[in-house]
């Protein structure tokens, strides 16, 4: 019996400092075929301030260089040992490994992007083939970069009514609307968690505003929303990226409000512009959206998105058998069998590339 797919581990460092997501699944590159095991792990307390401290940096600095290789290997290092320990306790024969680390700088303005984690070490100490960096061809090609996961989405919405439209809110926010006759198109359409996140780590020295309890109990101050909006991301037509830190300065407006008013309003900005994006870009409204990532799991962001769009139903991707905690290793996973079988992972039509590319670069052991 010859059995279909590969068995595929999908790691993703998230910039939101929510943990290292991994899952496994077994995937051809064109469905999910099969759903294993997946977890969430913290990352430790010393390893957050490692990484924080080279955000934003650029590797073309002798500085730069030395300190962001420092971090990238104590990182990789962490990520050999969480697949060594998820392979022994899974069971199964491993593949390939698709691990896409912290985003320390994302601007496709510059061409540039850089993600922790590096691929041939990594391929050496677990003795499994691993494919990393998954959006560079596509951004040296001309692309923004990201959304990457369209082509997930696209898979995974085979037997849903169309259009339809999947939200991906991690740090920040992406939308992958797929037509009634199949197109797809994809695009960053603002902040996401990290916009709401930064506010509570400043003022409440707090993570992330968990299951939106400080937002449910504050005022959302709608001209401070409305100021938000104004940023000229939200004018520039897709395919767009929202490169790395381009909302930090909008944050200041936020200044001055309780610590629950400014997290209920930095929750609506986030509501307010995926909402705007659907609104706007897409070329026919979908008859759902789907809500994916960390964000699903914020009750008060989803209940600002359904307050927004009241004609369209809205539902998280729990309730549509999509992992919350690890869709994004999910997404990895899948777009590691892609690479393996050269199929395309970005699109003209998702991050504006001139032809479909192929992605990930791929360390054999």
């Amino acid at each position: 019996m010859i059995i279909k797919g590969l068995n595929c581990l999908g790691l993703m460092g998230t910039s939101t400092f929510g943990g290292v997501e991994l899952s496994l699944v077994r995937t051809d590159g064109l469905d999910i075929l099969d759903r294993k095991m997946s977890r969430l792990v913290p990352y430790p307390d010393e390893m957050k301030e490692k990484i924080r401290a080279v955000l934003g940096l650029k590797r073309d600095i002798d500085d730069n260089e030395q300190k962001l290789h420092a971090v990238d290997m104590a990182v990789s290092e962490f990520y050999v040992q969480l697949i060594k320990e998820f392979a022994r306790d899974c069971g199964e024969p491993i593949d390939v490994v698709g691990v896409e680390g912290i985003t320390i700088l994302h601007n496709p303005n510059i061409c540039y992007t850089y993600q922790l984690g590096n691929g041939r070490y990594i391929a050496e100490q677990t003795g499994i083939k691993t494919v990393t960096h998954f959006r560079n061809a596509d951004i040296c090609s001309g692309g923004q970069g990201t959304p990457i996961s369209s082509a997930y989405f696209n898979a995974i919405s085979a037997n849903e009514v169309k259009p339809i439209a999947y939200v991906n809110i991690s740090g920040k926010a992406s939308i992958t609307w797929i037509g009634s006759f199949g197109e797809i198109i994809g695009f960053d359409c603002g902040a996401g968690d990290n916009f709401i996140n930064n506010w509570t780590a400043k003022h409440a020295n707090m993570d992330n505003d968990y299951n939106g309890r400080l937002a449910i109990t504050g005022k959302v101050h709608e001209k401070i929303v409305n100021t938000l909006m104004h940023h000229k991301f939200f004018a520039k037509f897709p395919p767009k990226s929202a490169y790395t830190g381009i909302f930090a300065d909008k944050a200041e407006h936020l200044e001055g409000l309780s610590l629950e008013d400014g997290a209920a309003t930095a929750t609506a900005f986030v509501a307010e512009a995926v909402c705007y994006s659907i609104c706007l870009y897409l070329p026919e409204l979908p008859k759902k959206i789907v809500i994916c990532g960390k964000g699903s799991k914020n009750p008060t962001l989803v209940r600002f998105i359904r307050q927004r769009v009241p004609s369209i139903e809205v539902v998280t991707s729990q309730e549509e058998g999509i992992p919350a905690d690890t869709v994004n290793a999910e997404v990895n996973a899948f777009l590691s069998a892609r690479t393996l079988y050269s199929l395309p992972i970005t699109f003209p039509s998702t991050t504006g590339v001139l032809e479909p590319m192929c992605g990930g670069e791929l360390y054999e052991v």
